[in-house]
């Protein structure tokens, strides 16, 4: 049976970032590796060839982001962030106590936030579960993957706006 593919919520502005990024990738991007690649063949010797290898490794790279952004592309729900929220939902930054410390994060993909330093955690994440729908105020708890019950308290629900 084949696994149904996980649907990623992204805003317009993420998914027309991610979409630019990945026709630069999918055009130009490919095309330079593959000039440096062939300037790099015409060195010689492939097997000590230093540039030819740092530019096959940068081919793969380039390769796998293709292959991650295509695939949260095609799996995207675009929709726009929450305006104004007193619970935690998508697209929300979200201010609360975590194992007695208190935290700034937001909840959603991490393509959302962009250069954003902001911590972000996936829905699906323990965190993310626990936490999704409860109300400013609301007390709860999740299991770590190292086992420890971490408590958590939402003291703050913020749209987010990409900064």
């Amino acid at each position: 049976m084949p696994q149904e593919a996980q649907v990623t919520w992204l805003t317009q502005e993420a998914f027309d970032r991610l979409s630019a990024e990945l026709e630069n990738l999918s055009v130009e991007g490919r095309g330079e590796i593959a000039k440096k690649i062939e300037a790099a063949r015409e060195e010689g010797d492939l097997k000590e060839n230093g540039g030819y290898h740092a530019a096959k490794e940068e081919q793969g790279k380039i390769e796998a982001r293709i292959r991650q952004l295509t695939q949260l592309l095609r799996t995207a729900e675009v929709g726009h962030a929450p305006t104004s929220s007193d619970t935690v939902q998508l697209g929300t930054v979200i201010t609360a106590t975590i194992a007695g410390d208190e935290s700034q994060f937001l909840i959603g993909n991490r393509e959302i936030a962009g250069d954003s330093d902001l911590d972000v955690y996936s829905e699906q994440s323990p965190l993310g579960q626990s936490i999704l729908g409860l109300a400013v105020g609301a007390k709860t708890s999740y299991v770590a993957p190292n086992g420890r019950e971490i408590a958590v308290e939402v003291l703050r629900v913020d749209p987010y706006t990409g900064q």
